[in-house]
């Protein structure tokens, strides 16, 4: 069956985004305890091959690439020492320019233009912003040009970070409706249990072909990363592919280890992880809403509210709001939850934390009498809401 199900993903593909994370374009040298990483020329110089014959079916290629740290530790002699966040954003910012420099000339003697795109989450949390970004990537797509896109490391600090590559390749690919997602990772794909911690009675864990649900179930099968060089784990990935799946696209895990990994995904077989439930897309602007957005509070809500949300398709109004956490501003991303703190939506609030703590549990008439007509008879209104899907 999963067979069955590549071949139909590739059969309408014409656009992939394919993140490419540092484990797979690095090599380690030296002795153990003073080992460092290191950019590997020749690991571009393969995927530049291999994105070449990609392009030649007539798809659209998309980069997301990690590496730019790994590559400024390296030029700065700091190998595996502990950074402060000036130190990281330093290595970036030197790491970053060492990176494209090896892409563009790989891909140059393969006959391939690039572009660097570097983006943040103010990037992307803004509408416009996140739009103009949408549209120069297009651009550069129609005239032949292959976008490399990562994080801007050297500028982002926690507070405004995307997080991980992992989470920026599936936002790059809902951002351009791409057909597939393929994370090309250290790792084989999901396996039934942890590779690394074998005990000698245990039986050998198998890799899962096909994830058509990522649930609760899913994500503890997701483990940290044994890699010194990514910031991701496999949680990481499982969490994209979340999100991807949410939007309509399928998405791979695979081991950028094999040299042959992306011909084995352009013929359809059997490699890594699949995920694809093959269910429709929520609509773009929900989408950003729900996956794009840095939530800035939390608004609990009472059973009432929960079932006009998720049942009825209303709004949520003053009256179902119990208690007011955070501090965000009117038009920021708030995330609904539940008495038990179950998430069951995430919006677009009307309110800031203030003037909502003053008319949470009010009724619209008691609104209009402390505050006039001048409000907002929704706290999120319908039209900014996404209802966020949970396992029962």
């Amino acid at each position: 069956m999963a067979d069955d199900v590549r071949q139909e993903i590739l059969g309408g593909l014409k656009r992939v985004v394919i993140k490419i994370g540092s484990s797979v374009i690095s090599r380690k040298e030296g002795e153990k305890g003073k080992s460092v990483y290191r950019l590997d020329e020749e690991r571009v110089r393969h995927f530049a091959r291999q994105v070449k014959k990609i392009a030649r079916t007539g798809r659209e290629v998309v980069l997301v690439s990690s590496g730019a740290i790994m590559a400024g530790r390296d030029r700065l002699g700091l190998g595996g020492a502990h950074l402060t966040v000036p130190e990281k954003q330093a290595c970036a910012a030197i790491g970053q320019s060492y990176l494209i420099h090896a892409y563009e000339k790989k891909f140059k003697a393969q006959g391939l233009k690039v572009a660097q795109m570097l983006l943040s989450s103010d990037d992307l949390g803004n509408r416009r912003r996140y739009l103009n970004a949408k549209h120069t990537i297009e651009a550069l797509l129609e005239y032949g040009v292959i976008p490399i896109i990562n994080e801007n490391d050297s500028v982002t600090v926690d507070e405004i970070k995307i997080g991980d590559n992992d989470t920026l390749s599936a936002t790059v690919a809902c951002l351009m409706d791409a057909g597939l997602l393929v994370i090309l990772s250290d790792v084989e794909g999901l396996f039934s249990r942890d590779p690394t911690r074998r005990t000698k009675n245990s039986p050998p864990p198998e890799l899962i072909p096909l994830v058509n649900r990522v649930t609760a179930d899913i994500e503890k099968l997701a483990g940290k990363s044994g890699s010194q060089v990514t910031v991701g784990g496999m949680l990481t990935k499982v969490l994209a592919a979340k999100k991807t799946m949410s939007f309509g696209i399928p998405t791979l895990l695979v081991s950028g280890r094999d040299d042959s990994v992306l011909e084995k995904v352009a013929a359809g077989e059997t490699v890594g992880t699949l995920f694809w439930s093959g269910r429709g897309r929520i609509r773009d602007r929900k989408h950003w809403i729900a996956h794009t957005l840095k939530v800035m509070g939390r608004l609990m809500v009472d059973a009432g509210a929960v079932r006009a949300l998720v049942e009825g398709g209303k709004s949520l109004l003053p009256a179902g709001v119990l208690k007011v956490e955070g501090l965000f501003e009117f038009g920021n991303a708030v995330s609904v939850v539940d008495e038990s703190s179950r998430e069951i939506a995430r919006g677009l609030v009307n309110y800031n934390t203030d003037d909502l703590e003053s008319i949470k549990g009010l009724k619209t008439s008691e609104v209009r009498k402390l505050v006039g007509n001048n409000f907002y008879e929704e706290v999120v209104h319908r039209d900014d809401l996404v209802i966020i899907e949970n396992d029962d």
